[in-house]
Parts: structure tokens; C-alpha cells; sequence
């Protein structure tokens, strides 16, 4: 069904998921997650003719874990996108996201524009948008996590008692569809964010963000002028719906698909909506003149 990689990035192991052939797409998963995010969508887009990459971010899981704040800024996760685009023998790819990594591969689509196909995004705000929501309060309510998680090794801590409790609780809790997570699935998550470093590294995605100032997202408001596909499970508990909103004139060739009855894990709650929504809209390059 699929094979484990490995691959060097600017010094960092990359540990990845390679499935199918075709066009090439990169699937960058959220926090606290890691490729197995992908498990529904990987198969279902390899059997559709499509080469899939489903790395562990890094930080997460099997990749590499470096110290410090600094790594997990914007810039360095770009530049290991377009590590695994040159690794994979391309210089273009599709691109997904869901949750951080979509937020990932907004910029990657607003600093490297010739590198990206198509652009599939997951329950993950557009910069611009998330900066202006961000003030309300809303969306400043449901966000109180990241700013929680600025705080010193007391966030691990947390999230590490009780044999990563709370981890288990949200994956349990928050989805709508009964069993998108099993026991198994669970575990899995579990055994990941244990990984020595991990859990840390994780988090530091928000710190490096909160680094970069609040005001840096607001100025990404360059068109993205590729096919843009927005998928939003709108029963998000992180996420308010106004998110959708307002995107024109930075997404100019945007599609939104909304999903009722879906949480902010999508593609664990109605993957075979999401599925096939992906499949249709990236199949669609291959009769706009642009074949792979």
C-alpha cells in the first residue's frame, strides 16, 4: 500500500510515506499529528494515479527532532517542502495541507508560486485571514492554546500525564463521526508524540510562530494565483467559520467546500467526501491543458 522513506533536507532526516505514481503530491499533516493523518487519503489518491509523499514534518515522529525555537520558523518548513519536491525528481508538485501543515502550505504557495500545481487546504486559515479573525473574540477564545503554549515546558508536561491523557481525550471527544479515531488510531498518535523530542517540537511550531510577530501573517496578502481547493469541517472547535470568508482578493482562483458534519479532523470524519472532493479537483488539471 505504501512504502517508508528517508530523505536529508538541509541537514534535517525527513522520515516520509511514498505511495502510487503520477503527478506528485506532498501531504503535510497538522498538530499533533504525523503522516498517518493521511491514512484514508493516501491508498484512495495513489489508486487514482498519483504519487503521494506523506512526510513526518519535521519534529514530528520518525524525522528528525532539532533543538531550539528557531528551526520550526516558516521559512525553514517551506524550504523542506521544496526538499522533497526536488528529492521526488520534480520541481512543481500538488500540495495539501490539514491544520498546520496547511498553514505550511499556504506559504509555501505565497513564497514558492511556481512550485505549486494545485493547492488543497484542510481546516487551516489563510495567514491574512487568521491575523484579522484573531482580533476578535471569538476566535481569540479558541486560540487561548496557542498562547498557552508559549509558556516553558509546562505544556508537555500537560499533555504528557496520565499516559498522554489529554491527547486521548481530544482525539476521542472531538470528532463527529463515530470511531474517525479507533483505540488503535489512538495509540499510534500516542506513540508519536512520545518519541524523544517530539512533543516539544511540536509545540515549538507555536513558538516560532509568536516569534515571528503577530503582524507577520497579516502581511501575506499576495495572490495566490493557483487552482485553491478549501475543505472546512465546520463543527471546529478551533476555528470559527469566518475564516471561509473574505479570501478573494489574496485567493483569487478559490474553491470552498464546506462540510456540516465534520470537525476540525475532516478528513477523519467524512473521508470519503474528502477524498473524493481532492480527487476531483486535482484530476481536473489533467484536462485544463496542463498534463503531468
Amino acid at each position: 500500500m505504501w512504502t517508508h522513506r528517508e530523505t536529508n533536507v538541509a541537514g534535517v532526516r525527513l522520515h516520509y510515506v511514498e505511495a502510487g505514481d503520477g503527478p506528485l503530491i506532498i501531504l503535510l499533516h497538522g498538530f499533533p499529528e504525523f503522516w498517518y493523518a493521511w491514512r484514508h487519503q493516501i491508498p484512495a489518491l495513489a489508486d487514482a494515479g498519483f504519487r503521494v509523499l506523506a512526510p513526518d514534518m519535521r519534529g514530528y515522529n520518525l524525522s528528525d527532532k532539532p533543538r531550539g525555537i528557531a528551526p520550526y520558523r516558516l521559512d525553514r518548513l517551506v524550504e523542506d517542502v521544496t526538499g522533497l519536491i526536488r528529492h521526488a525528481g520534480e520541481r512543481s508538485a500538488h500540495v495539501a495541507g490539514h491544520d498546520w501543515g496547511g498553514g505550511v502550505a499556504w506559504c509555501f504557495a505565497l513564497r514558492r508560486p511556481k512550485e505549486v500545481r494545485r493547492l488543497v487546504v484542510l481546516n487551516s486559515p489563510h495567514p491574512a485571514a487568521f491575523a484579522r479573525e484573531l482580533r476578535t473574540p471569538g476566535q481569540l477564545v479558541r486560540s487561548w492554546y496557542m498562547f498557552f503554549f508559549q509558556i516553558p515546558r509546562l505544556p508537555e508536561a500537560l499533555i504528557r500525564a496520565e499516559g498522554f491523557g489529554a491527547l486521548r481525550r481530544t482525539l476521542e471527544r472531538d470528532p463527529l463521526r463515530p470511531g474517525a479515531f479507533t483505540p488503535a488510531d489512538i495509540q499510534e498518535y500516542v506513540c508519536a508524540a512520545a518519541q524523544p523530542g517530539a512533543l516539544t517540537a511540536a509545540i515549538n511550531y507555536y513558538r516560532a510562530a509568536f516569534r515571528d510577530g503577530p503582524g507577520e501573517a497579516a502581511k501575506m496578502t499576495a495572490p495566490i494565483r493557483c487552482p485553491t481547493l478549501l475543505l472546512w469541517g465546520e463543527r471546529d472547535r478551533y476555528l470559527n467559520g469566518r475564516l471561509t470568508q473574505g479570501l478573494e482578493a489574496w485567493v483569487p482562483n478559490l474553491r470552498v467546500e464546506r462540510i456540516p458534519k465534520a470537525s476540525h479532523w475532516v478528513q477523519a470524519d467524512a473521508p470519503e467526501r474528502v477524498n473524493r472532493l481532492m480527487i476531483d479537483f486535482l484530476s481536473e488539471e489533467r484536462t485544463d491543458g496542463r498534463l503531468a
